[in-house]
């Protein structure tokens, strides 16, 4: 194992530069862009939902930027990795080297942008009145769950994306259908507790959730949401591994 990584490292860091910065190429902001797409979509969504769902709420923008911070990371990784191995086709079917290099490289990107957004976030934060805890730092737990999700999602739908190129349209359409029940504006507290149960069912709220109750309420997160969290991550994980196991040199063919 030790060995197989000191081969691929230079490749899996070369990898995660061009997939950070490639993106931006020739673009005036360049790499700004990777901060400013969610912070301008948080206020947008700021200027719209405030006036229907945060009026005389506390801590309305933290909760806001919470629910667009996680979706954004989730969005960009799992749409950047389904297209990982379809991007690299050629290198794929011109050398053996492991497939999985290439999605992990798109979700270090990915993170790297969710890090420097973070640092917004924390600058919001302590705008809207919150202060540094140190319950915050189980945030940690969260977004290393996510990224294994978005790791194990990106596997089942870059598979998907080989043999099926209408995913990248369905799944556009379902990443919107996604944004509008992870109750990123609004409260489901007005829901009754069967409906607020139903919501448990989508992962990316239930990441959402653990964030806002470390940060917003100063609590430690029931027992429940941590089980839910590491379930949904490891699950996934599990599944796309296996999909990428049997299926690896089916992808070779299909490049071709």
């Amino acid at each position: 194992m030790t060995t197989k990584i000191k081969k691929y490292w230079f490749m899996f860091t070369e990898l995660v530069r061009r997939d950070f910065i490639a993106r931006y190429k020739k673009t005036f902001l360049g790499v700004l862009w990777s901060v400013l797409n969610p912070v301008c979509e948080f206020f947008v969504m700021r200027m719209i939902f405030t006036n229907f769902f945060g009026r005389d709420t506390p801590y309305y923008t933290t909760y806001l930027f919470t629910g667009v911070m996680v979706m954004s990371l989730f969005s960009g990784s799992t749409t950047s990795g389904m297209s990982a191995l379809t991007s690299n086709s050629g290198i794929i079917t011109s050398l053996n080297t492991p497939k999985i290099l290439f999605l992990l490289s798109s979700n270090v990107a990915n993170l790297i942008n969710f890090g420097m957004t973070l640092i917004i976030y924390f600058i919001f934060m302590l705008i809207d009145g919150l202060t540094f805890r140190p319950v915050m730092l189980l945030m940690l737990y969260p977004i290393i769950f996510l990224v294994i999700f978005n790791i194990g999602t990106g596997m089942i739908l870059s598979a998907m994306y080989v043999m099926f190129k209408d995913m990248q349209y369905i799944y556009g359409i379902f990443l919107k259908l996604l944004s509008y029940v992870s109750a990123i504006f609004y409260y489901v507290d007005k829901y009754d507790e069967t409906i607020q149960k139903i919501f448990l069912i989508n992962p990316v709220y239930d990441y959402i959730t653990y964030i806002r109750t470390v940060v917003i309420y100063n609590e430690v997160p029931p027992l429940y949401l941590h089980l839910i969290c590491g379930g949904y991550a490891l699950g996934t994980l599990l599944i796309g591994s296996l999909i990428y196991k049997f299926n690896s040199q089916k992808f070779v063919i299909h490049m071709i």
